[in-house]
């Protein structure tokens, strides 16, 4: 059991699978599925990424070296020894790796921010843009919101391959309430704070398809899986700090609908 983390009895079963995208003796790299969280919290303990590789590999001291929302699918790097884990942790603690999300999000002008800077980094072009803010998340409220103050929340965000929008009336499943067009945008973090490219999106009145908390909470039952957060770690690159080899690993978990 992890420490600290009470047993849940009658836990719900989540019915997706991570695929494992790569692994060695110091390191193992998953494609998590959205619904599936990556390390216990709450009412999800063998129903998370962690405990299901320690099961697998009956490998008790598998750790993840950083995290993703259980809402977010995509690449996630766990450690398979204790002295190793310190040293990939620092790697995404310093910012020495390369991270890349795609989102689906509505095809419309962007807004202007109530908070943050927006600058265009290839004007007169909207995109890419960079987006700067304060972002504060405090624990026991579930949406994490932006304020004045000293910025601590960048992202860039692109767009993404124009021949793979999504036109909702023709993707099975799609909830009729949301916006008919959407397109692909490619996100890549700068920090790392809670909840930030929802947050970021969002405010620019492009909120991520499928997002339960923004702009507004929706409360979901536990087992509906059936409108996935359109949200994916695309690809995490990085130089190997023990073999010193250039890694990139990418994600195949697919965005859409039906």
């Amino acid at each position: 059991m992890v420490q600290g983390h009470r047993w849940v009895g009658d836990e719900p079963e989540i019915p997706f699978e991570y695929d494992i995208v790569y692994e060695d003796s110091g390191i193992i790299v998953i494609d998590k599925p959205h619904f599936l969280a990556t390390t216990p919290r709450g009412m999800w303990y063998r129903q998370t990424a962690l405990i299901r590789l320690r099961e697998q590999f009956g490998e008790p001291d598998i750790t993840p070296a950083h995290r993703l929302d259980r809402s977010t699918a995509g690449i996630v790097v766990f450690t398979r020894k204790p002295r190793l884990r310190k040293t990939y942790q620092m790697l995404f603690q310093k910012h020495m790796v390369t991270k890349t999300y795609e989102c689906l999000a509505p095809c419309v002008p962007i807004a202007r921010p109530r908070f943050g800077t927006i600058t265009r980094l290839d004007p007169p072009a909207v995109f890419p843009l960079l987006r700067r803010s304060r972002i504060v998340k405090q624990r026991g409220i579930l949406q994490a919101y932006e304020e004045p103050g000293e910025v601590n929340a960048e992202t860039v965000i692109r767009l993404g391959d124009v021949g793979a929008d999504v036109d909702a009336d023709v993707a099975a499943g799609t909830p009729r309430a949301w916006p008919l067009r959407y397109r692909r945008y490619m996100l890549e973090p700068r920090t790392g704070k809670t909840h930030q490219l929802r947050v970021h999106m969002n405010a620019l009145g492009l909120p991520i398809a499928g997002d339960e908390l923004y702009p507004s909470i929706q409360n979901r039952a536990y087992d509906d899986f059936s409108q996935p957060l359109q949200l994916v770690a695309r690809s995490l690159e990085f130089i190997d700090p023990i073999t010193d080899e250039p890694r990139r690993f990418v994600s195949r978990v697919k965005l859409g609908w039906g």
